[in-house]
């Protein structure tokens, strides 16, 4: 039976990490390219250079202000010294609501126009235009992609007149025609009660000629972007109802975009003026991502990065993840206390490698997905109801086995040992690799500076952090056995460790509450019951299987044939379950505590308020504890009221690329992540380990007021 199951075990990580932690690959998703207008360009010149993005239907991509949620796409350009890009003209959007949401974007196809000017004095042959285009396309879920983009255009002389590009000549027409123009007609903003109204003061209209009109704000937060816009029409001009962001603070001007459609073909007017938009620079320079936020770990270096790794593994030890897998291990450990020393230091020895090649693998897996622009982080595994319900139903059938409702194996753990009856080392290296599945949702202190650090090394530096990690968390069970001698202070074995193994049943079957529990924050009630399911079904198979091992014949095979349709319909259940993902966000937020945006970060940042922001997860083990030992202190809640903090938490239950680059940008992989923002200077970051004090002197020294 052991075998049986961790061979499904194994078949259905196999299919979490192909169908659930790889992403769909953007590059099929949107199609990117450069195009230019002319055919050549001459020095002295402005030419005009588009962006085309060609998206799979169903599928869109951002405007300048994405709305409710959303990233812009970006070009990060590298051009020849002297060569300029001026900033990027942005075609009028479209409303995309998305669940209660709404964005601004473009489906189907969209050029991005962007001047490009060439020096007087350029002297080359031709110009190089290349660049790494950064995007966020989205469904009903969101995928980051990239693309390096190029393109070469021949210089002409410098009297030469523009030669415009036969096969460019439609596709730049129709980006022009699909610009905002400047309004000819005089806006204004007036307020009736809860709502603004933009009017634009054009008569002679015909009310039956003007439909569907829609206003898209530069600013991120001034609207209630997902709320309706109310048209009408009389002979004054055209006038629509919108909602501020904040109805206490109403705009008192409102630039962006208009569109209506008027006698059925689709308007659009620039209204007020935009908000500045940097141009590129002129040198050559190939650009590069933002330079991370100066954290604790700034300084750090390949050896104290891996020492702070070390010590990180260590502390997991203690985690309520980790200990009871540990715990019933050493167990294991006392019943071979009269054994020969050799064979006790090779099952540390197992241990270890176990617990080092799992490490490894899921930092060699983490790095090739970020490579492949996946937006992920440290313990992104636990992000895929997949893995969480493998998880569950692997503890489920391992508390069974010490609960004497099915033998596994002839060793004590019950999980591994049965392997082989030689030795048993099999079963060691095993409980190496579930210690380290279990770990991944906690992260003790030191390990978030070393996590993040590794990640932004070469492979190789960060397979050395990795593999420090792993060291740590091995290192007790491993000292443990290379100095045998230590296990003469337990107990000698005996029926007390019948009982003990009992007991132990229960923390892992606690662990089985929690993972279900995580699985609840992660799927809708149809994923629920399916994983709900599939314990009911890992029981019957592990009942059906020790009634196989208790009978013979025919009963025998059939009780074993029992076990396996039972597995066989687990995995059923169990490709169930990424397909009733909960709405992103749809985390039940507490009273006073807002859900992480970055528009909405940089809305209060830009009024000046103080800001905490909480980075969690519900599989995050650390993140639970820190809520309830700190956070949700009447303390620290009247230090945030008395000195006007709000306080933002991100979930990242799911994936979320908005929270992963808060993350990456501090130096950071996984939550949690604690911000302690003052208007526009930088965060103070807090400790991963909080208490109520820390929190008050964090506030208290932020704030720069007294706590009661």
């Amino acid at each position: 039976m052991i075998r049986l199951f961790t061979a499904f075990a194994l078949l259905l990580g196999a299919l979490a990490g192909a169908q659930a932690l790889v992403p769909k690959q953007p590059k099929d998703l949107v199609q990117a390219s450069l195009v230019a207008e002319p055919s050549a360009v001459a020095p002295g010149s402005t030419a005009a250079v588009g962006i085309r993005m060609a998206m799979k239907p169903g599928w869109h991509v951002y405007w300048r202000n994405p709305g409710d949620s959303g990233l812009p796409p970006e070009m990060a350009w590298d051009l020849p010294r002297g060569v300029g890009v001026g900033p990027v003209q942005w075609p009028a959007p479209e409303r995309l609501p998305v669940q209660t949401l709404m964005n601004y974007g473009y489906e189907g196809e969209v050029v991005l126009l962007v001047p490009v000017s060439v020096p007087k004095d350029y002297s080359g042959t031709s110009v190089r235009l290349a660049g790494k285009l950064s995007y966020l396309v989205c469904e009903e879920i969101c995928i980051p992609g990239s693309a390096d983009l190029e393109l070469s255009l021949p210089v002409a002389a410098a009297d030469a007149p523009p030669t415009p590009d036969p096969a460019s000549t439609e596709l730049f027409a129709k980006a022009r025609a699909a610009l905002p123009e400047p309004s000819p007609w005089p806006s204004r903003l007036s307020r009736q009660g809860d709502t603004v109204v933009l009017s634009l003061d054009r008569t002679g209209l015909a009310p039956d000629a003007i439909g569907e009109a829609a206003f898209f704000p530069y600013g991120e937060t001034v609207l209630d972007n997902a709320a309706s816009q109310t048209l009408t029409v009389d002979a004054a001009g055209l006038h629509l109802a919108l909602k501020p962001g904040d109805a206490a603070k109403p705009p008192t001007d409102l630039p962006g975009v208009l569109t209506f459609t008027e006698n059925g073909r689709r308007r659009a007017f620039a209204i007020g003026e935009p908000p500045p938009a940097a141009a590129a620079p002129s040198e050559a320079a190939p650009a590069t991502a933002p330079t991370p936020v100066p954290a604790e770990d700034e300084s750090l270096t390949l050896w104290s990065a891996a020492g702070l790794a070390l010590l990180g593994g260590l502390v997991l030890n203690l985690m309520p993840c980790v200990f009871p897998v540990l715990s019933i291990k050493v167990l294991s450990l006392v019943k071979q206390a009269g054994q020969s020393t050799t064979r006790v230091r090779i099952h540390g020895l197992a241990y270890t490698a176990g617990v080092l090649a799992s490490f490894l693998a899921l930092a060699g897996l983490l790095m090739a997905l970020k490579a492949g622009g996946a937006t992920i982080g440290w313990g992104f595994q636990l992000q895929s109801p997949i893995v969480v319900a493998v998880l569950a139903y692997g503890l489920l059938a391992m508390g069974l086995s010490l609960s004497g409702v099915v033998h596994l194996g002839g060793g004590i753990a019950g999980l591994g040992d049965g392997l082989t009856r030689r030795a048993g080392y099999q079963g060691s290296f095993f409980t190496g690799v579930l210690a380290t599945l279990v770990a991944t949702p906690c992260t003790a202190p030191f390990m978030g500076a070393a996590v993040g650090y590794a990640l932004t090394q070469p492979p190789a530096v960060s397979l050395i952090v990795f593999a420090s990690l792993g060291l740590g968390l091995a290192l007790p069970f491993l000292a443990l056995t290379l100095f045998p001698g230590a296990l003469r202070i337990m107990p000698r074995p005996g029926a007390w460790m019948d009982t003990l193994k009992g007991v132990l049943a229960f923390p892992v079957y606690a662990a089985v509450a929690w993972l279900i529990w995580v699985l609840a924050q992660q799927v809708g009630p149809n994923g629920l019951l399916a994983g709900l399911s599939g314990l009911v079904l890992v029981g019957f198979a592990a009942w059906a299987w020790e009634r196989a091992r208790l009978g013979s014949g025919w009963g025998g095979t059939l009780a074993r044939a029992t076990a396996l349709a039972a597995l066989i319909a687990t995995a059923g259940l169990v490709a169930v379950l990424d397909g009733d993902r909960a709405v992103a966000g749809s985390t039940a937020t507490a009273e006073g505590i807002e859900p992480f945006t970055q528009a909405r970060l940089d809305a209060l940042r830009g009024e000046g308020r103080t800001v905490f922001v909480d980075m969690t997860a519900a599989w995050c083990i650390t993140c639970q504890i820190n809520e309830r030992t700190a956070l949700s202190r009447d303390g620290v809640k009247a230090a945030f009221r008395a000195n006007g903090v709000v306080v933002l938490r991100g979930d990242w239950t799911n994936q979320n690329p908005e929270i992963t680059t808060l993350l990456e940008r501090y130096g950071r992989s996984g939550v949690p992540l604690y911000l302690l923002y003052r208007g526009k200077a930088e965060a103070s970051v807090l400790p991963q380990i909080l208490t109520e004090g820390v929190v008050l002197a964090a506030i208290e020294k932020r704030a720069g007021l007294a706590q009661r």
